[in-house]
Protein backbone atom coordinates (compact mmCIF):
# COMPACT_ATOMS: atom_id res chain seq x y z
CA UNK A 1 0.00 0.00 0.00
CA UNK A 2 1.17 3.33 -0.87
CA UNK A 3 1.68 5.15 1.59
CA UNK A 4 0.23 8.41 0.57
CA UNK A 5 -2.97 6.68 0.02
CA UNK A 6 -4.07 6.91 3.80
CA UNK A 7 -2.77 10.67 4.91
CA UNK A 8 -5.69 12.27 6.62
CA UNK A 9 -7.47 14.54 4.97
CA UNK A 10 -9.08 16.62 7.62
CA UNK A 11 -8.00 20.38 6.90
CA UNK A 12 -8.57 20.23 3.09
CA UNK A 13 -11.55 22.48 3.81
CA UNK A 14 -9.53 25.34 5.17
CA UNK A 15 -9.64 28.27 3.70
CA UNK A 16 -6.56 30.89 3.76
CA UNK A 17 -7.55 34.18 6.38
CA UNK A 18 -9.11 36.98 5.21
CA UNK A 19 -7.46 40.17 3.66
CA UNK A 20 -8.90 42.69 5.80
CA UNK A 21 -7.26 40.53 9.15
CA UNK A 22 -4.06 40.67 7.35
CA UNK A 23 -3.45 43.97 6.10
CA UNK A 24 -2.13 46.18 9.78
CA UNK A 25 0.38 43.25 9.58
CA UNK A 26 1.28 43.10 6.22
CA UNK A 27 2.53 46.47 6.20
CA UNK A 28 5.28 45.36 8.43
CA UNK A 29 6.62 43.65 4.80
CA UNK A 30 7.62 46.66 2.41
CA UNK A 31 10.37 47.83 2.34
CA UNK A 32 9.90 51.30 1.35
CA UNK A 33 7.12 54.12 3.06
CA UNK A 34 5.90 54.61 0.25
CA UNK A 35 5.06 50.95 -0.35
CA UNK A 36 1.74 49.52 0.85
CA UNK A 37 0.31 45.82 0.31
CA UNK A 38 -2.84 46.02 -2.31
CA UNK A 39 -6.30 45.62 -0.96
CA UNK A 40 -8.14 43.15 -1.53
CA UNK A 41 -10.17 44.78 -4.11
CA UNK A 42 -6.97 45.15 -5.99
CA UNK A 43 -6.42 40.94 -5.91
CA UNK A 44 -7.99 38.82 -8.61
CA UNK A 45 -11.39 37.72 -7.15
CA UNK A 46 -12.23 35.71 -10.24
CA UNK A 47 -9.78 32.92 -9.95
CA UNK A 48 -12.51 30.35 -11.86
CA UNK A 49 -12.94 32.61 -14.57
CA UNK A 50 -9.07 33.48 -14.94
CA UNK A 51 -8.29 29.95 -14.70
CA UNK A 52 -11.36 28.69 -17.54
CA UNK A 53 -9.58 31.67 -19.86
CA UNK A 54 -6.03 29.57 -18.96
CA UNK A 55 -7.27 26.51 -19.80
CA UNK A 56 -8.92 28.18 -23.02
CA UNK A 57 -5.40 28.79 -23.78
CA UNK A 58 -3.81 25.95 -23.05
CA UNK A 59 -4.31 23.33 -25.54
CA UNK A 60 -3.77 25.99 -28.47
CA UNK A 61 -0.68 27.17 -26.65
CA UNK A 62 1.52 24.72 -24.99
CA UNK A 63 1.26 21.86 -27.78
CA UNK A 64 3.24 18.57 -26.88
CA UNK A 65 5.09 18.68 -30.46
CA UNK A 66 6.75 21.91 -29.34
CA UNK A 67 8.66 20.52 -26.15
CA UNK A 68 11.04 17.38 -25.46
CA UNK A 69 9.86 13.61 -24.37
CA UNK A 70 11.94 14.86 -20.98
CA UNK A 71 8.32 15.06 -19.03
CA UNK A 72 7.80 11.73 -20.40
CA UNK A 73 8.23 8.92 -17.63
CA UNK A 74 8.18 5.10 -17.16
CA UNK A 75 7.39 5.11 -13.86
CA UNK A 76 3.87 3.55 -12.89
CA UNK A 77 2.25 6.82 -12.07
CA UNK A 78 -0.30 6.89 -8.78
CA UNK A 79 -3.84 8.09 -8.45
CA UNK A 80 -2.94 9.36 -5.19
CA UNK A 81 -2.99 12.83 -4.56
CA UNK A 82 -0.42 13.98 -1.86
CA UNK A 83 -1.51 16.60 0.67
CA UNK A 84 1.29 18.83 -0.25
CA UNK A 85 1.99 21.16 -3.23
CA UNK A 86 5.30 23.15 -4.52
CA UNK A 87 5.40 27.03 -5.61
CA UNK A 88 8.42 28.08 -7.44
CA UNK A 89 9.98 31.38 -7.96
CA UNK A 90 11.88 31.25 -11.70
CA UNK A 91 14.75 33.45 -12.03
CA UNK A 92 17.55 32.08 -9.79
CA UNK A 93 16.02 28.88 -8.86
CA UNK A 94 15.02 27.43 -12.19
CA UNK A 95 16.38 29.73 -14.43
CA UNK A 96 19.73 32.08 -15.01
CA UNK A 97 19.73 34.50 -17.57
CA UNK A 98 17.18 32.45 -19.66
CA UNK A 99 19.36 29.57 -19.08
CA UNK A 100 17.98 26.41 -17.39
CA UNK A 101 19.72 26.09 -13.87
CA UNK A 102 21.31 22.35 -13.85
CA UNK A 103 18.62 20.08 -11.96
CA UNK A 104 15.54 22.03 -12.88
CA UNK A 105 14.37 19.86 -15.23
CA UNK A 106 14.64 16.80 -13.43
CA UNK A 107 13.28 18.60 -9.78
CA UNK A 108 9.92 19.07 -12.90
CA UNK A 109 10.35 14.94 -13.88
CA UNK A 110 9.98 13.88 -10.36
CA UNK A 111 7.05 16.12 -9.80
CA UNK A 112 5.49 14.49 -12.71
CA UNK A 113 5.27 11.57 -11.24
CA UNK A 114 8.67 10.32 -11.60
CA UNK A 115 9.88 9.30 -7.92
CA UNK A 116 9.74 5.88 -6.16
CA UNK A 117 6.24 6.37 -5.25
CA UNK A 118 5.12 7.21 -8.36
CA UNK A 119 3.20 10.24 -7.43
CA UNK A 120 2.15 13.53 -9.22
CA UNK A 121 2.79 16.40 -6.99
CA UNK A 122 0.85 19.82 -7.93
CA UNK A 123 2.93 22.49 -8.17
CA UNK A 124 2.80 26.60 -9.72
CA UNK A 125 4.81 28.74 -10.09
CA UNK A 126 5.43 32.60 -9.21
CA UNK A 127 7.59 34.65 -10.05
CA UNK A 128 7.79 38.56 -10.00
CA UNK A 129 8.72 39.42 -13.85
CA UNK A 130 6.91 40.02 -16.18
CA UNK A 131 6.77 41.75 -19.39
CA UNK A 132 4.69 39.24 -21.86
CA UNK A 133 1.56 37.68 -21.38
CA UNK A 134 1.21 34.34 -19.12
CA UNK A 135 0.72 31.97 -22.19
CA UNK A 136 3.87 33.64 -23.64
CA UNK A 137 5.85 32.62 -20.52
CA UNK A 138 4.44 29.61 -20.43
CA UNK A 139 5.45 28.49 -23.69
CA UNK A 140 8.79 29.76 -23.13
CA UNK A 141 8.93 28.02 -19.59
CA UNK A 142 7.63 24.81 -21.16
CA UNK A 143 10.66 24.60 -23.61
CA UNK A 144 13.51 25.36 -21.60
CA UNK A 145 12.00 22.85 -18.52
CA UNK A 146 10.70 20.27 -21.12
CA UNK A 147 7.43 19.69 -19.51
CA UNK A 148 3.98 21.14 -20.34
CA UNK A 149 3.51 24.27 -18.23
CA UNK A 150 -0.58 25.75 -18.20
CA UNK A 151 -1.40 29.35 -18.05
CA UNK A 152 -3.26 27.77 -15.16
CA UNK A 153 -0.38 27.21 -13.03
CA UNK A 154 1.19 30.40 -13.75
CA UNK A 155 1.88 33.59 -12.04
CA UNK A 156 3.38 37.08 -13.00
CA UNK A 157 3.82 39.71 -10.98
CA UNK A 158 1.86 41.78 -13.18
CA UNK A 159 -1.15 39.11 -13.31
CA UNK A 160 -3.14 39.81 -10.42
CA UNK A 161 -3.61 43.69 -11.77
CA UNK A 162 -5.85 42.45 -14.14
CA UNK A 163 -8.78 43.14 -11.49
CA UNK A 164 -7.78 46.88 -11.85
CA UNK A 165 -9.03 46.85 -15.27
CA UNK A 166 -12.44 48.10 -14.71
CA UNK A 167 -11.06 50.49 -12.12
CA UNK A 168 -9.11 52.98 -14.24
CA UNK A 169 -9.75 54.65 -18.05
CA UNK A 170 -6.52 55.60 -19.38
CA UNK A 171 -3.43 54.36 -18.00
CA UNK A 172 0.10 54.46 -18.60
CA UNK A 173 2.07 51.27 -18.75
CA UNK A 174 5.87 51.10 -18.47
CA UNK A 175 8.60 48.39 -18.77
CA UNK A 176 9.56 45.19 -21.33
CA UNK A 177 9.99 44.51 -24.76
CA UNK A 178 8.32 46.65 -27.52
CA UNK A 179 4.69 46.50 -27.52
CA UNK A 180 4.77 44.00 -25.32
CA UNK A 181 3.38 45.50 -21.90
CA UNK A 182 0.97 47.18 -24.01
CA UNK A 183 -0.14 44.08 -25.37
CA UNK A 184 -0.81 41.96 -21.46
CA UNK A 185 -2.45 45.57 -20.37
CA UNK A 186 -4.88 45.17 -23.38
CA UNK A 187 -5.49 41.16 -22.75
CA UNK A 188 -6.17 41.98 -19.36
CA UNK A 189 -9.48 44.28 -20.30
CA UNK A 190 -7.98 47.74 -19.52
CA UNK A 191 -9.41 49.80 -22.62
CA UNK A 192 -7.04 52.89 -23.16
CA UNK A 193 -3.54 52.29 -22.59
CA UNK A 194 -0.75 53.84 -23.28
CA UNK A 195 3.09 54.03 -23.33
CA UNK A 196 6.04 56.13 -22.69
CA UNK A 197 6.77 55.91 -27.00
CA UNK A 198 3.52 56.98 -27.76
CA UNK A 199 4.01 60.56 -25.30
CA UNK A 200 7.50 60.86 -26.96
CA UNK A 201 6.05 60.68 -30.27
CA UNK A 202 3.67 63.24 -29.38
CA UNK A 203 6.56 65.89 -27.91
CA UNK A 204 10.07 64.63 -28.51
CA UNK A 205 11.53 66.89 -26.24
CA UNK A 206 9.98 65.20 -23.11
CA UNK A 207 12.74 62.86 -23.86
CA UNK A 208 15.51 65.50 -25.42
CA UNK A 209 18.32 62.77 -25.07
CA UNK A 210 16.64 59.97 -26.88
CA UNK A 211 14.99 59.83 -30.31
CA UNK A 212 12.84 57.05 -31.19
CA UNK A 213 13.59 54.39 -33.56
CA UNK A 214 11.67 53.65 -36.30
CA UNK A 215 10.12 50.57 -35.49
CA UNK A 216 9.39 52.23 -31.96
CA UNK A 217 8.14 55.44 -33.84
CA UNK A 218 5.76 53.48 -36.00
CA UNK A 219 3.68 51.33 -33.33
CA UNK A 220 3.33 53.98 -31.17
CA UNK A 221 0.00 55.87 -31.34
CA UNK A 222 -0.65 59.24 -31.56
CA UNK A 223 -2.54 61.15 -29.55
CA UNK A 224 -2.76 65.02 -28.14
CA UNK A 225 -1.45 64.36 -24.73
CA UNK A 226 -2.27 67.63 -24.05
CA UNK A 227 -5.70 66.47 -23.82
CA UNK A 228 -5.30 63.17 -22.37
CA UNK A 229 -5.90 62.77 -18.36
CA UNK A 230 -3.64 59.62 -17.44
CA UNK A 231 -5.31 57.53 -14.53
CA UNK A 232 -2.87 55.91 -13.35
CA UNK A 233 0.74 54.29 -14.12
CA UNK A 234 1.56 50.64 -13.82
CA UNK A 235 5.06 49.08 -14.25
CA UNK A 236 4.40 45.75 -15.87
CA UNK A 237 8.60 45.00 -16.30
CA UNK A 238 11.94 46.24 -16.07
CA UNK A 239 12.55 49.46 -17.44
CA UNK A 240 14.39 49.10 -20.57
CA UNK A 241 14.86 53.06 -20.50
CA UNK A 242 15.25 54.37 -17.01
CA UNK A 243 15.84 58.20 -17.88
CA UNK A 244 12.66 57.81 -20.39
CA UNK A 245 10.29 55.98 -18.17
CA UNK A 246 11.65 57.75 -15.11
CA UNK A 247 11.44 61.69 -17.13
CA UNK A 248 7.97 60.99 -18.15
CA UNK A 249 6.54 58.98 -14.78
CA UNK A 250 7.82 62.34 -12.75
CA UNK A 251 6.34 63.93 -14.72
CA UNK A 252 2.65 62.45 -14.45
CA UNK A 253 3.36 62.35 -10.37
CA UNK A 254 3.83 66.16 -10.25
CA UNK A 255 0.81 66.58 -12.89
CA UNK A 256 -2.21 68.09 -12.60
CA UNK A 257 -4.95 65.10 -12.78
CA UNK A 258 -2.46 62.95 -14.90
CA UNK A 259 -2.36 65.66 -17.82
CA UNK A 260 1.32 65.97 -19.55
CA UNK A 261 2.82 69.51 -19.75
CA UNK A 262 1.26 70.66 -16.32
CA UNK A 263 2.26 71.02 -13.16
CA UNK A 264 0.25 70.71 -9.81
CA UNK A 265 0.83 73.59 -6.91
CA UNK A 266 0.66 70.67 -4.60
CA UNK A 267 2.29 67.77 -6.18
CA UNK A 268 -0.41 65.89 -4.66
CA UNK A 269 -3.02 65.85 -7.67
CA UNK A 270 -0.65 63.52 -9.81
CA UNK A 271 -2.00 59.68 -10.74
CA UNK A 272 -1.30 56.36 -8.52
CA UNK A 273 1.69 54.15 -9.47
CA UNK A 274 1.73 50.34 -9.21
CA UNK A 275 4.45 48.26 -9.36
CA UNK A 276 4.39 44.72 -10.46
CA UNK A 277 6.95 43.59 -7.48
CA UNK A 278 9.59 45.27 -5.04
CA UNK A 279 12.62 43.04 -6.05
CA UNK A 280 15.52 45.44 -5.83
CA UNK A 281 17.81 43.33 -7.17
CA UNK A 282 17.67 39.81 -9.23
CA UNK A 283 19.79 36.89 -10.70
CA UNK A 284 20.91 36.71 -13.94
CA UNK A 285 23.80 34.46 -15.89
CA UNK A 286 26.17 37.71 -14.80
CA UNK A 287 28.29 36.65 -11.83
CA UNK A 288 26.92 39.52 -9.23
CA UNK A 289 23.29 40.55 -8.73
CA UNK A 290 21.40 43.11 -11.24
CA UNK A 291 19.21 46.31 -10.37
CA UNK A 292 15.70 45.34 -10.69
CA UNK A 293 12.41 46.93 -10.68
CA UNK A 294 13.01 47.67 -7.13
CA UNK A 295 15.70 50.17 -7.27
CA UNK A 296 13.42 51.80 -10.28
CA UNK A 297 10.59 52.74 -7.57
CA UNK A 298 13.66 53.91 -5.03
CA UNK A 299 15.05 55.92 -7.56
CA UNK A 300 11.50 57.73 -8.64
CA UNK A 301 10.89 58.16 -4.78
CA UNK A 302 14.13 59.97 -4.31
CA UNK A 303 13.98 62.27 -7.36
CA UNK A 304 10.35 62.61 -6.60
CA UNK A 305 11.25 64.06 -3.02
CA UNK A 306 14.45 66.01 -4.67
CA UNK A 307 12.12 68.01 -6.90
CA UNK A 308 8.86 68.33 -4.52
CA UNK A 309 10.14 68.56 -1.20
CA UNK A 310 7.49 65.58 -0.28
CA UNK A 311 7.46 61.99 0.05
CA UNK A 312 5.40 59.51 -2.72
CA UNK A 313 2.69 58.33 -1.08
CA UNK A 314 0.39 56.82 -4.58
CA UNK A 315 3.16 54.05 -4.76
CA UNK A 316 1.77 50.31 -4.43
CA UNK A 317 3.64 46.93 -4.91
CA UNK A 318 1.91 43.79 -6.24
CA UNK A 319 4.16 40.88 -6.15
CA UNK A 320 6.47 39.19 -3.78
CA UNK A 321 6.78 39.88 -0.58
CA UNK A 322 3.21 41.40 -0.32
CA UNK A 323 0.91 39.04 1.38
CA UNK A 324 -1.96 39.46 -1.36
CA UNK A 325 0.17 38.17 -3.89
CA UNK A 326 0.83 34.69 -1.62
CA UNK A 327 -3.22 34.85 -1.10
CA UNK A 328 -3.97 35.11 -5.01
CA UNK A 329 -1.39 32.34 -5.35
CA UNK A 330 -3.28 29.76 -2.80
CA UNK A 331 -6.69 30.47 -4.68
CA UNK A 332 -4.63 29.49 -7.91
CA UNK A 333 -3.09 26.76 -6.79
CA UNK A 334 -6.48 25.26 -4.74
CA UNK A 335 -8.01 25.53 -8.51
CA UNK A 336 -5.28 23.73 -10.09
CA UNK A 337 -5.62 20.97 -8.19
CA UNK A 338 -9.25 20.78 -8.14
CA UNK A 339 -9.09 20.89 -11.74
CA UNK A 340 -6.43 18.56 -13.03
CA UNK A 341 -6.03 16.64 -9.82
CA UNK A 342 -9.64 16.51 -8.69
CA UNK A 343 -9.30 17.50 -5.06
CA UNK A 344 -10.95 20.48 -3.63
CA UNK A 345 -9.24 22.83 -1.02
CA UNK A 346 -5.79 24.03 -0.37
CA UNK A 347 -2.87 21.57 0.40
CA UNK A 348 -2.25 21.13 3.67
CA UNK A 349 1.30 22.45 2.76
CA UNK A 350 3.13 24.32 0.26
CA UNK A 351 6.72 24.16 0.08
CA UNK A 352 7.68 27.74 -1.44
CA UNK A 353 11.19 27.48 -3.43
CA UNK A 354 13.23 30.83 -3.87
CA UNK A 355 16.43 32.29 -4.32
CA UNK A 356 15.63 35.86 -2.55
CA UNK A 357 15.52 36.39 1.06
CA UNK A 358 13.92 39.28 0.53
CA UNK A 359 10.90 38.72 -1.04
CA UNK A 360 10.31 34.90 -1.60
CA UNK A 361 11.29 33.70 2.15
CA UNK A 362 10.44 36.80 3.62
CA UNK A 363 6.64 36.56 1.98
CA UNK A 364 6.42 32.74 2.62
CA UNK A 365 7.10 33.16 6.21
CA UNK A 366 4.96 35.91 6.75
CA UNK A 367 2.07 34.20 5.36
CA UNK A 368 2.25 31.24 6.94
CA UNK A 369 1.90 33.15 9.93
CA UNK A 370 -1.81 34.49 9.36
CA UNK A 371 -2.95 31.08 7.53
CA UNK A 372 -4.32 27.38 8.67
CA UNK A 373 -2.00 25.61 5.53
CA UNK A 374 1.50 25.48 6.36
CA UNK A 375 3.82 27.31 4.08
CA UNK A 376 7.33 26.10 4.53
CA UNK A 377 10.42 28.57 3.07
CA UNK A 378 13.19 26.39 1.02
CA UNK A 379 16.08 29.05 -0.07
CA UNK A 380 18.47 27.73 -2.76
CA UNK A 381 21.97 28.79 -3.41
CA UNK A 382 21.49 28.95 -6.89
CA UNK A 383 20.39 32.68 -7.46
CA UNK A 384 20.07 36.01 -5.86
CA UNK A 385 21.54 34.55 -2.29
CA UNK A 386 25.14 34.51 -1.98
CA UNK A 387 26.48 31.41 -0.28
CA UNK A 388 27.76 31.55 3.01
CA UNK A 389 25.88 34.66 4.25
CA UNK A 390 23.45 34.76 6.57
CA UNK A 391 20.19 35.86 5.15
CA UNK A 392 18.15 38.14 6.66
CA UNK A 393 14.96 37.11 6.35
CA UNK A 394 15.29 32.79 7.65
CA UNK A 395 13.91 29.98 5.56
CA UNK A 396 12.72 26.84 7.06
CA UNK A 397 16.50 24.76 5.34
CA UNK A 398 18.71 26.24 2.90
CA UNK A 399 19.31 23.56 0.37
CA UNK A 400 22.05 23.81 -3.10
CA UNK A 401 19.76 23.75 -5.52
CA UNK A 402 15.78 23.28 -6.35
CA UNK A 403 16.20 19.23 -7.41
CA UNK A 404 17.66 19.56 -3.62
CA UNK A 405 14.11 21.57 -2.44
CA UNK A 406 11.90 18.53 -4.03
CA UNK A 407 13.50 15.96 -2.98
CA UNK A 408 13.55 17.38 0.58
CA UNK A 409 9.77 18.70 0.64
CA UNK A 410 8.71 15.46 -0.74
CA UNK A 411 11.19 13.15 1.78
CA UNK A 412 9.86 15.78 4.78
CA UNK A 413 5.88 15.36 3.98
CA UNK A 414 6.60 11.31 3.18
CA UNK A 415 8.00 11.01 6.85
CA UNK A 416 5.14 13.06 8.23
CA UNK A 417 2.74 10.58 6.47
CA UNK A 418 4.23 7.89 7.82
CA UNK A 419 4.06 9.06 11.37
CA UNK A 420 0.60 9.57 10.89
CA UNK A 421 0.13 6.90 9.75
CA UNK A 422 1.55 5.19 13.22
CA UNK A 423 -0.85 7.15 15.34
CA UNK A 424 -3.90 6.28 12.95
CA UNK A 425 -2.63 2.31 14.09
CA UNK A 426 -2.00 2.73 17.50
CA UNK A 427 1.84 3.16 17.64
CA UNK A 428 2.15 0.01 15.32
CA UNK A 429 5.04 0.94 13.46
CA UNK A 430 4.21 0.30 9.04
CA UNK A 431 6.18 -1.28 7.00
CA UNK A 432 7.53 0.06 3.76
Amino acid sequence: MNEFAVCPTAGRDRRVSSVSSMVATAAKLDSGPTVVVPPASYMASTIPETMAIARAHTDHTIMDDEISSDDESSTPISTVVPTYAFAFDIDGVLLAGGEVIPGAKEAMRVLNGENPDGIKVPYIFVTNGGGKTEQERCLDLSKQLGVSVSPGQFICGHTPMREMAEKYGTVLVVGGEGEKCRNVAEGYGFNDVVTPGDIMKWKSAVTPFRNLTDDEHKNSRDRDFSQVEIEAIFVFADSRFWGDDTQIILDLLMSKNGRMGTLSDTFDEGPPIYFSHNDVVWATNFGLNRLGMGALRVFIEALYKERTGKTLKSATSFGKPQVGTFQYATRVLEQWREDVFGEEGPPKTVYFVGDTPESDIRGTNEFHKHVDEEWYSILVKTGVYQSGTEPRHKPRVIVDNVLDAVKHGMERSRKAALKEMEELNNGVAVQK
